[in-house]
């Protein structure tokens, strides 16, 4: 391929394309993207409901409809957050990090292969580049 499309076009392409992946592999698990992200996010820790709002940018009544039918769903649980009687936190169930963990370790797998092809100094440059973007605009953390 010898064309170019420009950082603003391909940028915007590629994320379409990540998308694209991200949303076939989380149909797969029986999960909506959105499930999906919840899942990979509490994959590292348990998040307060505004802590979790803010990781995710989605607002309160967004995030309060997706953590309700990710409960329904047997993915994700409510506690009572020790240190505050009104805080919730919410935390992967023991179904959830079965889920959480095929559907990470299949998506990674996939999101790996679009760059097939490119040798090894082609990778490190992509992911020099990519991680300068993501790191610059301090993008949260969702699929580490």
């Amino acid at each position: 391929m010898t064309g170019r499309l420009g950082v603003v076009p391909a940028l915007v392409r590629s994320t379409f394309l990540v998308n694209a992946v991200y949303a076939e592999s989380a149909r797969e698990h029986g999960l909506t993207s959105q499930q999906g992200q919840l899942l990979c996010v509490l994959m590292g820790r348990p998040y307060g409901m505004g802590e979790l709002g803010a990781v995710l940018g989605l607002a309160k009544s967004s995030l309060s409809g997706l953590v309700d039918r990710s409960e329904r769903n047997g993915l994700v649980q409510r506690e009572q957050d020790p240190g505050d009687a009104r805080g919730i936190h919410v935390s992967l169930s023991k179904r959830g990090e079965q889920v959480a963990a095929t559907f990470y370790a299949e998506t990674c797998r996939r999101i790996d292969e679009l760059p097939k092809g490119f040798d090894e100094d082609e990778r490190a440059a992509l992911d020099g580049l990519l991680s300068r973007i993501v790191l610059t605009n301090d993008v949260p953390a969702v699929f580490d």
